[in-house]
């Protein structure tokens, strides 16, 4: 596994800070004429202060709708269909459109999938990120703002020469860094950002990377971290949380879901990850997906699963701890009345 970029232990313990974020059964549909799509059905997680989490799977696995849920950014045919979303004591979901818009940018921030598309073709880039400001805080005198954003590109490397650019004279990682820069402007208490680095080349991907560690560390926030790059994550993350078809299927610390993962799902996934040291062919999860409109009783990961059994068919499976801080929905663990968890696959070997 790839070193971690910030040179630290990645499997720090969160269970002695505070919760900074705690989404509870959130579901978001979509409306189609054949029936609702179950894009996000029933996700829990919480985020620790300080802490960055994964949220990674397949495109189409729901993690970017579950991002904008979070956000209360849905928009037709999607709908949020239920759940809670607690920061800072309140639930996100039970406001109005005017007290999330307090809250946007200044408690909960969003650094976009693809930069070129989110900044203004027509206005500067210091009148972008001064909107953001002003809209908060109210109008300020010119050279108390300009010092500002000045500050603003030298947390995240930019120089101050873009100041009067336009986006069309910056590079991709440019601009991806001035994402960063307007989430970070109000000082908020979490930031997801979703796929930020996909649509970049790796050399730039990097630097993207290291200027979000960086100002993460700088600033103290609490980070969701969205993607499908295992290894990105893997130098990246504290803890990683699975989705598979609208599901979390798991969560655990890095280092334990790369050397020890438990679900099926998540072990596919780390078999997909190509090594540079050893020569083996790519695995490829095998068979088909189920219609997101119909979801099959049961284990959402059946129709693909190697270790299927006729549990899996028609009982879903509980989350269990199978070890300190991983937990796993999966029949293929089970919990013994002292607490203890065993693995079936176990039993079946060792009779």
């Amino acid at each position: 596994m790839s070193q971690p970029i910030n040179n630290r232990s990645i499997t720090e313990t969160y269970e002695n800070k505070d919760v900074v974020l705690d989404v509870k059964g959130l579901r978001v549909y979509y409306e189609t004429p054949k029936g609702d799509v179950l894009a996000v059905d029933g996700i829990d997680f919480k985020l620790y202060e300080g802490e960055t989490l994964g949220l990674v799977g397949e495109s189409g696995c729901g993690k970017s709708t579950a991002a904008m849920g979070i956000l209360q950014l849905i928009t037709p045919p999607g709908r949020i269909v239920s759940g809670e979303v607690w920061l800072d004591s309140s639930n996100l979901l039970a406001m109005s459109e005017e007290e999330l818009r307090q809250r946007r940018w200044t408690k909960l921030a969003l650094i976009p999938q693809g930069a070129m598309n989110s900044l203004n073709p027509t206005m500067r880039i210091s009148a972008q990120i001064r909107d953001v400001i002003e809209t908060h805080e109210g109008r300020k005198r010119g050279d108390d703002i300009k010092e500002r954003i000045l500050e603003l590109f030298k947390m995240v490397g930019l120089p101050g020469r873009i100041y009067d650019m336009y986006p069309h004279e910056l590079s991709g990682g440019m601009k991806q860094r001035v994402c960063i820069a307007m989430a970070i402007a109000l000082d908020p208490m979490v930031i997801i950002a979703d796929e930020s680095t996909s649509a970049l080349d790796v050399v730039v991907q990097r630097v993207v990377a290291q200027t979000m560690l960086r100002v993460k560390e700088a600033l103290g926030v609490s980070m969701i971290m969205i993607g499908h790059d295992m290894g990105l994550m893997a130098q990246m993350v504290n803890r990683i949380a699975v989705m598979y078809a609208g599901h979390i299927v798991e969560i655990a610390g890095v280092e334990e879901l790369f050397y020890k993962p438990g679900h099926p799902y998540s072990q596919l996934l780390i078999e997909s990850v190509p090594s540079l040291t050893e020569r083996k062919p790519l695995k490829i999860t095998e068979g088909i997906t189920h219609d997101p409109r119909n979801p099959p009783p049961g284990c959402i990961f059946q129709l693909r699963c190697p270790f299927v059994m006729d549990e899996c068919r028609s009982v879903e499976p509980p989350i269990v701890e199978i070890r300190p801080h991983q937990q796993v929905a999966c029949h293929l663990y089970k919990e013994q009345e002292d607490g203890s968890v065993i693995d079936v696959r176990d039993i079946a070997t060792n009779p």
